[in-house]
């Protein structure tokens, strides 16, 4: 397989999240296997902008679209065909998906758009749903990243033929104590701290965790830590009359944090919390867990499915349950939850999710020959 070209559109996105984690640690995988030629396409970019993390070795090809336009007309028009030489395969990341000139692989992350369409502008919804049309009729292989987005895309009329589960992969960014210690004097932690971190959204499912924490911040000495971008669905606004229930020095909203010090604030937690009601995968667990951070989160959810002896998994709509674990793992339990944690974070590599990515592609030029 000589060239295999992956849409990277999504890593100029103002917040590329989890997504962007993901072409970002994919292709850096890939690229350092050596038996495949990577390309990269976006949209219109100056030939100078950030390169967003990829690989040197990949090349980037730019179309002569925006990226609303190209959005749009790869949506509705189906063209342009993908810029650069011709690739043996396409690999859509996201739900920016070119024309199927050569095999195509789409990753599905999840069906968030069916499941909660209120979430999302009417425009956003026919969006998804023409790349899940087109993801039906011309996919050869669609790549999800639990048993649970299976199941949804499944439900959604494809063929479970055409689907493969691969787990992201998670890298434990190196952080030293003289990293936390200073990460705690900037921000104001002098105690132990409870983390979340995640985009302020209705499925995330934060209120509980304050509810959960109210319960307990007059028993202990843990404080809150939440991370991440304003979201949207009322999500905001509630935190906000939530957190004007609890005492102002328990609690600190960070916002977005750099990478590094995203990892930084997982290294210093005590426990980490995430109590989402659903997610395509959730990466977030992994990357506690790869600092030896024991866990609460969702049962019956795809944090389940991988977060192994790690964590403490609850009714993420009972606030008295997550309370309890938030209690147990910060308490008795902590270090052998923590052992379990760094243990499970080494069953979860990006170079292992590389190979079964080449495993898709080889897939995917087999069906094409059908």
């Amino acid at each position: 397989m000589s060239i295999t070209e992956i849409v990277t559109v999504q890593l100029w996105q103002p917040v590329p999240g989890g997504s962007g984690t993901y072409i970002r640690e994919l292709a850096s995988a890939l690229a350092a296997r050596g038996d495949i030629t990577l390309s990269g396409v976006r949209a219109r970019t100056p030939v100078t902008a950030d390169p967003r993390g990829l690989p040197t070795a990949m090349g980037l090809h730019s179309s002569a679209l925006p990226r609303e336009v190209l959005y749009e007309s790869w949506g509705r028009l189906r063209l342009p065909r993908v810029p650069g030489p011709r690739p043996d395969v396409i690999h859509a990341a996201t739900w920016a998906i070119p024309p199927r000139s050569a095999p195509l692989v789409v990753t599905v992350h999840d069906l968030a758009f069916q499941r909660s369409p209120e979430h999302f502008t009417s425009r956003g919804v026919a969006f998804f749903e023409r790349a899940l049309s087109i993801t039906r009729r011309e996919s050869d292989v669609i790549v999800v990243p639990s048993e649970a987005t299976r199941d949804d895309v499944a439900a959604a009329g494809i063929a479970t033929d055409r689907i493969t589960v691969i787990p992201h992969g998670v890298s434990a960014v190196p952080v030293s104590d003289e990293d936390v210690a200073a990460f705690r004097a900037r921000h104001g932690l002098h105690r132990p701290y409870v983390m979340w971190c995640g985009a302020i959204e209705p499925r995330k499912n934060l209120g509980i965790l304050l509810d959960a924490f109210a319960v307990l911040v007059g028993e202990t000495d843990l404080d809150l830590v939440l991370a991440g971008p304003d979201g949207w669905g009322g999500a905001a606004e509630d935190l906000r009359r939530r957190r004007a229930r609890l005492p102002a020095d328990r609690i600190r909203v960070l916002g977005v944090l750099s990478w590094q010090d995203l990892h930084t604030a997982y290294a210093g937690a005590r426990v980490f919390v995430f109590p989402s009601l659903w997610e395509g995968f959730g990466m977030p667990v992994l990357e506690a867990h790869a600092h030896g951070v024991p866990v609460v989160t969702s049962r019956e959810t795809s944090m389940a499915e991988v977060v192994g002896d790690g964590a403490i998994l609850v009714d993420p709509l009972d606030a008295d349950d997550v309370a309890t674990a938030i209690a147990t793992a910060a308490g008795a339990q902590h270090g052998r939850l923590a052992a379990a944690a760094a243990a499970n974070a080494t069953l979860y590599s990006w170079e292992r999710c590389a190979e079964q990515h080449v495993a898709a592609y080889h897939a995917a030029v087999e069906r094409g020959r059908r």
